[in-house]
């Protein structure tokens, strides 16, 4: 059995290779946030996935891949370390990245607001309030 940080990792890099075999930047980079926005732009639409696409199916799954691409982006830039409870029902949900200065984040929470609310909870967004350099821009598709 695997404990939910060796599921964060191995989550982070099998979406990150999902998403680049279909031309998205996803190399731990800020910048490749953009991408992921891109991404939930592409295929969902305020709560919603988009029908055929890769959100249509093993959603959760997704969105916990995709959260832990946004939070080990984060501590590739920032440092840090993640933190989780096997022993939670809703670990996760609830697996969270302590950074150095001592706050706390939860980027898969951040995942599922964004799917739920669109744009107006954008990643980009997100990576800037945490302090990325969000100035280098993405490749084109």
């Amino acid at each position: 059995m695997t404990s939910l940080l060796d599921d964060v990792h191995t989550s982070a890099q099998w979406i990150a290779r999902s998403l680049d075999s279909a031309a998205y930047r996803t190399d731990f980079s800020p910048a490749s946030l953009r991408d992921i926005e891109q991404f939930m732009s592409d295929h969902s639409d305020v709560g919603t996935a988009v029908e055929g696409g890769p959100l249509a199916t093993d959603l959760g799954a997704r969105l916990f891949a995709l959260g832990c691409y946004v939070g080990e982006t984060a501590r590739h830039a920032l440092g840090g370390s993640w933190e989780a409870d096997d022993d939670d029902p809703q670990g996760e949900i609830n697996v969270r990245l302590q950074l150095p200065d001592g706050s706390v984040v939860w980027p898969v929470q951040r995942l599922m607001q964004r799917f739920r609310n669109g744009p107006e909870d954008s990643i980009v967004g997100y990576g800037a309030a945490l302090g990325l350099d969000m100035s280098l821009q993405p490749r084109t598709r």
